[in-house]
């Protein structure tokens, strides 16, 4: 479901929890309005298995902010952010049931 027209609402700390968890494991599609009104697709994570050795993440921490998050963008192999209130679409895969 595309819905580049309506922004998600990322309010609470467990609706971003969410989203932080689902970039800490998986390669996420997110789509958000830049400062400059355009629209950007980025596929990112934060799985840290995901992103390539030189760009891991280092011992030193950014500050955070509640309104931007970092995450690793896989097709422009560098570190990019979003702000909560710019996302408009979430895309992700499920991983596959195996038979027991």
């Amino acid at each position: 479901m595309k819905m580049s027209e309506k922004k998600f609402e990322f309010k609470t700390k467990k609706e971003k929890d969410w989203l932080i968890g689902l970039l800490r494991s998986e390669i996420v599609e997110l789509t958000f309005i830049k400062k400059d009104g355009s629209e950007r697709i980025m596929k990112c994570t934060l799985a840290e298995q995901k992103i390539p050795a030189e760009n891991a993440p280092k011992g030193t921490e950014r500050a955070k902010s509640d309104e931007t998050v970092a995450v690793f963008d896989l097709e422009n192999n560098g570190w990019r952010s979003f702000r909560w209130d710019s996302l408009t679409n979430i895309e992700f895969e499920l991983g596959s049931l195996k038979n027991a």
